[in-house]
């Protein structure tokens, strides 16, 4: 009988996606045996609640945050503060997003974009529940958002699957955020994103796969899911020169103490 693998949280994926329609208790499944044990899955469009609700109460391992992403605030409905902060009577709503700036794509919404990310952080401030960010190409007005909205008053967050600059993370840092690592860190070219993982405090990382995008090595270019968490969790600890166990009850107490509705949550309560 081997040894069960360490224990650690993907925090953000996407299970509601087309990709994973009909396969999400076999995802959980793999998952589990790879020592993945709790996912968080992100609805990115608050019409799509109602799905990522039904998978969350259907699978134990399963949590969820909602907001709407930056690339689709166009063409969806601006959602309310009071719209976000309904979402923490959900015993199972660990947090608000995702959201932020996306200028690779949408630079053209980027007036709209400013007014969601907001949005999102004013129900942040009033619920607790920590924000989920998305930044692309949008460094410098990430920062100032980030940093005067703080000063209005503190919230908690994570820079989701960061892939942005330094200054960036240090801005996100020194507010006490945290970074998560995606599979892009554990590609071979990713040297410098790795540089900038490594020189952050090991308590305020966390690994994600978001899934169904970014499969780590040695699954890179075929379709993410869960399981895969392990694998940019293991190239992690070597960035950080971490054996595999003790990396791993590293990332299980960062993500509990940004996300402690997840750590608290009883089953069947």
């Amino acid at each position: 009988m081997t040894d069960a693998p360490p224990r650690i949280t993907d925090s953000h994926t996407h299970l509601d996606f087309p990709n994973f329609e009909g396969e999400v208790p076999d995802l959980v499944a793999r998952a589990a045996q790879a020592g993945v044990h709790r996912m968080v899955t992100i609805c990115t469009k608050m019409r799509a609640l109602p799905g990522v609700l039904r998978l969350a109460k259907a699978h134990e391992a399963v949590f969820f945050a909602a907001g709407t992403h930056p690339m689709s605030v166009a063409e969806e409905p601006l959602v309310t503060v009071e719209d976000l902060v309904a979402l923490d009577a959900h015993a199972k709503c660990v947090g608000i997003g995702e959201t932020g700036l996306d200028y690779h794509y949408t630079a053209e919404s980027s007036k709209v974009q400013k007014t969601s990310l907001k949005t999102h952080i004013e129900a942040c401030q009033r619920t607790g529940l920590p924000l989920i960010i998305h930044a692309r190409d949008a460094d410098t007005d990430m920062a100032d958002i980030l940093k005067a909205e703080y000063r209005n008053a503190p919230y908690t967050c994570v820079m989701h699957c960061f892939s942005s600059g330094a200054a960036l993370a240090q801005t996100a840092l020194d507010l006490g955020f945290y970074l998560s690592m995606s599979g892009i860190t554990a590609f071979p070219k990713s040297q410098e994103l790795r540089d900038i993982f490594k020189a952050a405090p090991v308590d305020r990382i966390l690994v994600e796969t978001d899934a169904p995008y970014l499969a780590p090595p040695p699954f890179r270019g075929k379709r993410n899911e869960p399981a895969y968490a392990a694998h940019t969790a293991k190239s992690a600890a070597e960035t950080f020169e971490m054996d595999y166990p003790t990396f791993a009850a590293q990332l299980e107490a960062n993500f509990e103490r940004l996300f402690p509705k997840a750590a608290t949550w009883i089953p069947g309560v």
